[in-house]
């Protein structure tokens, strides 16, 4: 038999506070994988993400009998801006090339994809998302690994076999492994070898500097009014908002910008 003052009452609706958050959140965290890195291993990437001003990329090496444990970080040749990495196809062919012929399998060092973001965000991009999914989507499984300078990590874990599922991963430091010493002549000979930041190329043609007041003219300017085809030219290479031919001018002045 079925109470009904049961069903009338109201039921009490939870109250959440802060506290009940943190220790949610902290139970999620708790069940999370873990990407682990050696000491050695989390020096090296400190070392390289400080050493220029842009992101660089590369791939994590881990031991053979624990994929997700980090032992080093290789980097491979680039172009790179502050949003962006753009790796050279030869170079990566060459890395796995010398990995296997170290006796590495693939899962060792192809899977676990390491960047950084020189501010102090380490949300994953659009552009990071649209590398992971083409560069890495064939692969049963991989990580996208992301440090910024300013101390925020972000690490996922993506099966693209069977039910393909994503995880976010906690990060950490695993101090119990045996690690060498840090070695910066090495990590900035391999960063200056692998990196070239992107430079925009110069305009073409530089502007003359602008008068300090109305008035004021240069005097080495030889200006002519009436020698309209020169000046009516570069009216054609920086038309500014009206389109010059000769002496006409197409477009009509009430259609120029306020």
């Amino acid at each position: 038999m079925i109470n009904s003052a049961l069903i009338a009452s109201p039921r009490r609706k939870r109250k959440t506070t802060r506290i009940g958050i943190r220790k949610r959140r902290r139970a999620k965290q708790r069940q999370r994988p873990s990407i682990r890195f050696t000491p050695y291993a989390w020096a090296k990437l400190l070392f390289l993400r400080d050493a220029g001003d842009t992101e660089i990329g590369g791939f994590g090496i881990t031991s053979p009998d624990d994929l997700l444990l980090v032992e080093d970080v290789q980097l491979v040749r680039q172009v790179c801006t502050e949003v962006t990495v753009k790796f050279d196809d030869d170079s990566v062919a060459d890395f796995f090339d010398e990995q296997i012929d170290a006796g590495r399998r693939p899962e060792q060092f192809g899977r676990i994809w390491v960047h950084t973001h020189p501010g102090v965000s380490a949300e994953p991009s659009a552009t990071d998302e649209e590398t992971f999914d083409r560069c890495f989507g064939s692969s049963d499984w991989a990580v996208m690994f992301i440090l910024a300078r300013g101390g925020e990590a972000y690490s996922r874990l993506r099966f693209n076999v069977g039910p393909e599922t994503s995880q976010r991963m906690n990060v950490e430091v695993d101090y119990s492994t045996g690690f060498d010493a840090s070695d910066e002549d090495a990590w900035t000979h391999e960063f200056e070898a692998n990196v070239e930041k992107f430079v925009p190329p110069a305009s073409k043609k530089p502007r003359r500097p602008a008068l300090s007041r109305l008035g004021d003219f240069d005097p080495d300017f030889d200006f002519d009014p009436f020698a309209s085809d020169e000046w009516l030219d570069e009216f054609d290479a920086d038309p500014l908002f009206l389109d010059w031919e000769k002496s006409e001018c197409q477009t009509p002045m009430a259609a120029t910008p306020a």
